[in-house]
C-alpha cells in the first residue's frame, strides 16, 4: 500500500540541503493537494511558495520575534517538552531551506478549516513522494506574515512548510500502536 509506505516514511525535518529541487516537485504536490475532500467544494486554500531570499529571511524574523514572546510566557507540560527536546525561539529553517510553502485558508468557506489541514495531510504524503522533507511551523502570530503578503483579510494563514532535500538526522517520533489509537463500534 503505497501511501501507507509515504506515511511510515515521512518525518518531520527542519534541517535542509542547500541546492534546490525543482520547482516541478513543489508543483505536482500542490496538484496532489488540491486534489483533497472539502466543505461544499468550496476548495478554500491557497498556496503561497516563497524562494526569495530576503522574504524568507523577513518571515524568519517576524516568526522569531513572535517565538520569543511565546517562549516567556509558555509553561505547563508544553514549556518541559520544547525544553526536553532543544526547542528554541530560533526557526533557521525558515531561511534554510530552498522554499516556502505558506499554506492559507479562506474562512468564509464551510469548513474551511478542516478542509485546509485535509490538503496540507495530501501534501505532507506528496512531498514525502517527491523525495522532499517539510516541517508543519505554525507561527504564534500569523497575521504578520499575512500583512507581509497582502494576504485578502478573509485568508488566514495555517501553517507554514519549509521544504528542500532532508539533511535532518532526528529519526521519526515513534508512534502509537494501532490499538492505542482506534476502537469499533464506539470508544
Amino acid at each position: 500500500m503505497r501511501v501507507l509506505e509515504l506515511a511510515k516514511r515521512r518525518k518531520t525535518v527542519r534541517q535542509f540541503l542547500p541546492h534546490k529541487p525543482p520547482m516541478d516537485a513543489i508543483m505536482r504536490a500542490i496538484e496532489a493537494a488540491k486534489e483533497a475532500p472539502s466543505g461544499m467544494n468550496a476548495q478554500p486554500w491557497h498556496f503561497v511558495v516563497i524562494d526569495d531570499e530576503w522574504l524568507k529571511g523577513r518571515i524568519r524574523e517576524l516568526c522569531e520575534d513572535a517565538e520569543r514572546k511565546f517562549y516567556e510566557k509558555v509553561e505547563g507540560d508544553l514549556g518541559e517538552w520544547l525544553q526536553e527536546k532543544g526547542f528554541s525561539p530560533e526557526k533557521p529553517f525558515l531561511s534554510d531551506a530552498p522554499y516556502l510553502i505558506l499554506v492559507f485558508g479562506h474562512t468564509k468557506a464551510p469548513y474551511w478549516l478542516q478542509s485546509v489541514w485535509i490538503a496540507v495531510g495530501y501534501l505532507l504524503l506528496a512531498l514525502e513522494e517527491e523525495g522532499l522533507g517539510t516541517v508543519t511551523y505554525t507561527p504564534p502570530n500569523p497575521r504578520l506574515i499575512e500583512e507581509l503578503l497582502n494576504a485578502p483579510k478573509d485568508y488566514k494563514l495555517q501553517t507554514i512548510l519549509p521544504v528542500g532535500y532532508p539533511t535532518d538526522p532526528k529519526p521519526k517520533y515513534e508512534r502509537k500502536r494501532l490499538e492505542e489509537v482506534m476502537s469499533l463500534n464506539g470508544f
